[in-house]
């Protein structure tokens, strides 16, 4: 990333925000030119350590936090709730320089919505992270507003694969990559949960269980990554005819798990699109 040195505001450092940044910052060859992080109270600002190129302002010491934040920034990444965005969009507008970048990640903000609170010398892109941004094995999905430019959406993409995959999609599909990617590190942390649940049943303590089911996703998504084999096929090369995976698989056949994801996947992506009328 030779040269490439943008200034950074982050308004909101809940867990999404917080995710970004720490792998940003971990991230080879990314040095920003500086980042401003507000929060809303002096614990919050106070709670992180961050490094000397990060300046955390709290708005319980300084209700313009949020302007002081924003003043030169290349990039602003709006991360509070969604129904904070209109709210914190019309505070900052008039402090946003010509050609700033606003970046949401906030679950059915439309561009269009950001785009009617914002100057027309501003342009917005819409995100859609997940939080193995943290270690640099996220997925964020881009929906550019009409007024971003090529630059300018080349500018947001090369921040967010810093932290893993930056995907452009289409905004109708927005609500759906939500479904998937957004809140998908949520299902398989509950798989995993059960999953050691399962194996403590069986008698291995907390740890042991642990150390065994951890290993095994980890194990398995590394094959489906290097091997180039569908999941379907390393799936029955495990399973032998009437052998004990077969047995188990059969449970969670029984079980409709194909049924119950699919399902999960909608159940979040329908509220996106509920919230994105709200």
């Amino acid at each position: 990333m030779t040269g490439f040195r943008p200034t950074i505001a982050f308004l909101g450092a809940g867990s999404m925000g917080s995710a970004i940044l720490e792998g940003l910052l971990a991230a080879e060859g990314f040095e920003p030119a500086a980042v401003r992080v507000t929060n809303r109270t002096d614990a919050s600002a106070a709670a992180r350590e961050w490094p000397p190129v990060v300046t955390s302002l709290s708005l319980e010491s300084d209700p313009r936090a949020n302007l002081l934040a924003v003043e030169g920034a290349d990039v602003v990444v709006v991360g509070v709730k969604p129904h904070m965005v209109a709210d914190l969009l019309g505070e900052i507008a008039p402090a946003l320089a010509p050609g700033t970048v606003v970046v949401s990640v906030a679950a059915a903000v439309s561009t269009a919505a950001m785009e009617a609170l914002l100057p027309e010398s501003v342009a917005v892109v819409r995100s859609m992270p997940n939080t193995p941004t943290a270690v640099g094995l996220g997925v964020t999905a881009l929906s550019r507003g009409t007024r971003t430019s090529d630059e300018q959406l080349a500018l947001v993409t090369r921040i967010f694969e810093a932290v893993g995959s930056a995907p452009l999609v289409d905004e109708s599909r927005m609500d759906a990559v939500t479904g998937v990617s957004g809140s998908g590190p949520a299902y398989v942390y509950y798989m995993v949960e059960s999953f050691i649940a399962g194996a403590e049943a069986q008698g291995f303590s907390r740890e042991e269980a642990e150390g065994l089911v951890l290993q095994t996703f980890r194990g398995a998504l590394e094959m489906l990554s290097v091997t180039g084999r569908s999941p379907e096929q390393l799936r029955r090369e495990v399973t032998s005819p009437n052998g004990t995976t077969e047995r188990a698989i059969a449970v969670l056949q029984d079980a409709r798990l194909p049924d119950v994801l699919t399902a999960a996947v909608e159940a979040s992506a329908a509220r996106s699109r509920e919230l994105s009328q709200s």
